[in-house]
């Protein structure tokens, strides 16, 4: 039986479940069911395939795809050959994409640029040629189009179908301390820091998840919404394949279909925002519209819905409260789904594993605190990080002696084995789920000539927390709030631009030891008020 003992890496993991229930689906996509024998044997070629291009251990191989089968083969496939795969958010735009793919030195993108719901060709066409130059291939999942942007013209591009048409690679380099994932998250400065994790750490988590989430389950069906190239959908659908179990790939993030395939495929769980499960609830009718579904997982990340769990427990929809984070992997922690709705609604819980450590440590003393006082987060344990790939400073200032990464977030020990999640300890913004730092979106808006200076906050909205910017004009200028905002739609991913921008003469601000600091609280009660 899956999880029977424990996996020393990912690629035994899989190895040892396609063994044991090799005609077990593990894939479904559309009408197409991928066992776990031929993933593997999928994800042995495409190991080949992309040795062929010049991929060896340690080599990064950028992953900008939606939720399809490529991108778990391809992901498989770097871990036979030792390679690290980077997630890239389907949501970026080109300065975005060639960020990432320069700054962590991938060898080959694969990307899927005849998808029906992302132009990738547009966004690959907005890309400097000169940003892509050390990229040895393009792998291109699906239909190539007819003519390629210039950014892509040079670049040698090969079919994915190609790699799968090659004999599995023979050597294995996955070991339990090999590096093989990069996730970006937001750091100090507009450039994201690469949260670089190994095999061992990923294999031991996704198995552990699986155990104490109740994936083990005979009936398990999970429903994976969320982008994989985010740690959240990235978990919930390694720790379901690591109880042996299939998992639905859903590329659509529209509420009417992911209702439909909740209905056609009976999930048994699934996990999304508070957004995504308001207007779920909000399109279908009856007293228990998804059945099947015995829990699911959710974060709060829209102060709007606080009265959300409630509402959905009335209609026999259970939500648990999580916690995670890309330095420690999602579903770090989880709130008791036999608890009453009001823990059960709370971020954070108990951590998933019995070796994982969480403490509260005033920010100003250094000094640990009790049960019930607000403090900074740190978390410890299996799943940590290595680091921030190619930023050792960056790794020190987050990790402490001890082996606890300081999360930025403030929290509460609840005297019942876990914590709760209060809230973020500094400026960064979450925004569809995932954190932004604003000056990601500051430094894009200050490129325009008008533009001083900016500062940019979060505010709940009825259709989810957006984005709102402050600007301060240059002398003589006025503002074109419309030109700022599809200047924004032309370089930063979606989720980012701002609702709104508003110009202000200045911005609210206190002094401080070290000079003004702008009164970002001052800042968002402008922007509630005037949106």
């Amino acid at each position: 039986m899956p999880l029977s003992h424990p996996a020393a890496d990912i690629w035994t993991l899989l190895a040892d479940i396609a063994e044991e229930t090799p005609a077990a689906p593990a894939l479904i996509h559309g009408d197409r069911a991928i066992s776990f024998a031929d993933l593997l044997d999928a994800s042995g070629r495409a190991a080949q395939g992309l040795s062929d291009l010049g991929v060896v251990s340690g080599d990064r191989v950028a992953l900008w795809l939606p939720n399809v089968p490529a991108y778990l083969i391809l992901y498989f496939a770097c871990v036979r050959l030792g390679a690290i795969a980077v997630a890239v958010n389907t949501r970026y735009r080109a300065v975005e994409v060639a960020d990432i793919v320069g700054r962590s030195g991938a060898k080959v993108l694969a990307c899927a640029p005849g998808f029906r719901r992302i132009d990738f060709l547009s966004i690959l066409a907005g890309i400097d040629p000169a940003a892509l130059d050390r990229l040895a291939a393009l792998v291109v999942v699906g239909e190539e189009p007819a003519s390629a942007p210039a950014a892509v013209e040079r670049l040698r591009r090969v079919p994915f179908e190609r790699l799968l048409s090659r004999p599995p690679l023979a050597v294995n380099n996955a070991r339990p301390n090999a590096p093989c994932n990069i996730f970006t998250t937001s750091g100090t400065t507009s450039a994201p820091k690469f949260v670089l994790h190994r095999q061992g750490a990923i294999a031991s988590h996704a198995q552990q998840v699986a155990r104490v989430f109740g994936f083990t389950a005979p009936d398990t069906l999970s429903l994976s919404v969320l982008p994989l190239c985010g740690v959240f959908g990235f978990n919930q659908t390694l720790a379901t394949l690591a109880a042996g179990k299939p998992c639905v790939l859903i590329e659509s993030y529209e509420v009417d279909e992911i209702a439909r395939l909740i209905e056609h495929y009976k999930p048994t769980t699934m996990f999304g925002s508070d957004d995504m499960y308001a207007r779920l609830l909000e399109l279908a009718p009856g007293d228990r519209p998804f059945p099947s579904l015995k829990w699911v997982g959710y974060g709060a990340f829209n102060a709007a819905l606080v009265d959300l769990p409630e509402k959905a427990e009335a209609r026999g929809l259970m939500l648990c409260g999580l916690y995670g984070m890309s330095e420690v992997q999602a579903l770090y922690a989880r709130q008791p789904p036999d608890s009453p709705v009001a823990r059960r609604k709370k971020g954070g819980g108990v951590p998933t594993s019995p070796l994982g450590h969480v403490r509260v440590r005033d920010p100003e003393t250094g000094t640990l605190l009790g049960v019930g006082e607000p403090g900074a987060l740190e978390c410890a344990g299996p799943s940590l990080m290595v680091g921030y790939y190619g930023d050792e400073k960056a790794t020190a200032n987050a990790m402490t002696a001890d082996g606890y990464v300081r999360t930025g977030d403030l929290g509460e020990l609840d005297g019942q084995g876990g914590f709760t999640f209060l809230s973020r300890m500094g400026d960064v913004l979450r925004l569809s789920g995932f954190l932004v730092n604003p000056l990601e979106i500051e430094t894009h808006i200050q490129k325009l000539p008008a533009i001083a200076d900016c500062q940019t906050i979060a505010v709940p909205r009825a259709e989810g927390v957006r984005a709102v910017s402050f600007v301060i004009l240059q002398p003589g200028a006025t503002l074109d709030e419309q030109a700022v905002i599809a200047h924004c739609r032309r370089g930063l991913a979606n989720y980012k631009v701002p609702a709104r921008v508003f110009a202000v003469p200045d911005f609210p601000k206190t002094p401080s030891p070290n000079g003004f600091k702008i009164q970002r609280g001052k800042l968002r009660a402008m922007a509630e008020a005037l949106v």
